[in-house]
């Protein structure tokens, strides 16, 4: 257990030396002057907090381990992109587009909504989110300001030419749809093997539509593994194990992802789409990263697998692999954080790692946004 614990102990470290060396670059710039991220709850820092749903954390104990107290991240600290965010030597975290304004838009915008998919139905019984589709269009409405604030389309165009672009949708089109089949027909529509081809066509598109508006380094984060929370456990395990049935589907998304990383890659040469290997990083031995618990979250929780408010969670929230039902604590994402921007191992990220990402440079596109 001691070597466990230094385990964890050079991770977390590792962490902090390269969050101090990027911050610390040349003249204090960020390695990309923006940063926009597309997603769920695993990364949605604030935008269903002005939504009318129940899929909202902006309550203690949320935040516990956050500098600024709940403020809708799904989890008790940071989420694996405020972790990238400092990576890449930003001074403040990227605001949410809920309460984004000003020049802040510059430094990048989070779109992100807790219980969101690639379908627009994805996650309607929580009330009202915003899907992928409703997120490109915050980000059209972003891209018009920008514009505003440049003076001329072609200088905003060159400016968000330089951006990183983080992008992680799926996990709620299965256990927010077609595991739901009380809720949702798609189960019916689909086998899970169709179900997976039809997500990723429709998601191609999405992609398509955010690189003609300028993304040219885009992060695309594949699913983790779906059947080893603690609510799929719960819910779809047998004797305290993963559910198979939902990581073989998981699994089946990856699989189209990663091809539509290799046809965009080859058909859009004037960009690079990164594959994120989520289910690789997930399935790391917890154990000897210094993690003790695994099938359970930090905080009591409530019917709907989120902690229930204002009680107080487990204090070595360092051992927990979950933070609640479904997404994973602070401790954790450092480590798939770092894995995904400085990747030591081919399997983590495909075809380079972020780090690698943010230093290409592609000539500025002349199409009009």
């Amino acid at each position: 257990m001691a070597c466990a614990m230094k385990l964890l102990v050079v991770v977390i470290s590792l962490s902090w030396v390269l969050s101090m060396q990027h911050s610390s670059s040349v003249l204090g710039e960020p390695e990309v002057p923006c940063f926009f991220i597309f997603g769920d709850s695993l990364a949605d820092s604030g935008n269903n907090n002005v939504l009318n749903t129940t899929a909202k954390v902006n309550y203690e104990p949320y935040g516990i381990d956050f500098p600024y107290g709940p403020t809708g991240r799904f989890c008790n600290g940071r989420t694996t992109v405020d972790i990238l965010t400092e990576l890449l030597g930003f001074e403040n975290y990227i605001p949410p587009f809920a309460y984004a304004n000003g020049s802040a838009i510059l430094s990048g915008v989070n779109y992100a909504s807790g219980g969101s998919g690639i379908r627009r139905e994805t996650g309607i019984t929580t009330g009202t989110v915003l899907s992928m589709g409703k997120q490109l269009k915050n980000h059209r409405k972003t891209i018009m300001r920008i514009i505003s604030m440049l003076g001329k389309k072609s200088l905003a165009r060159k400016y968000l030419n330089k951006c990183l672009y983080s992008v992680g949708m799926g996990s709620n089109d299965y256990i927010n749809n077609y595991f739901l089949p009380q809720y949702y027909n798609t189960s019916q529509e689909y086998t899970v093997e169709e179900y997976a081809v039809v997500l990723v066509e429709q998601y191609s598109r999405q992609i398509l539509r955010l690189y003609e508006y300028g993304a040219k380094k885009v992060v695309l984060s594949g699913l983790g593994l779906l059947g080893c929370t603690p609510a799929a456990i719960a819910s779809y395990g047998t004797n305290g194990s993963c559910s198979e049935e939902l990581n073989y589907a998981a699994q089946l998304f990856n699989q189209q992802l990663v091809s539509l990383v290799d046809q965009l890659n080859s058909n859009l040469t004037d960009a690079k789409f990164v594959y994120i290997n989520n289910y690789e990083i997930g399935s790391a031995n917890t154990t000897a990263l210094g993690f003790t618990v695994s099938d359970a979250g930090c905080c009591t929780l409530n019917s709907g697998g989120l902690c229930e408010a204002d009680t107080t969670p487990c204090q070595n929230r360092a051992d927990y692999v979950f933070w609640d039902g479904f997404h994973p604590t602070e401790a954790f994402n450092m480590f798939s954080a770092n894995k995904s921007y400085s990747s030591y191992e081919s399997a983590d990220t495909y075809p380079m790692d972020v780090s690698h990402l943010v230093e290409l440079e592609f000539n500025p596109l002349v199409a009009e946004m």
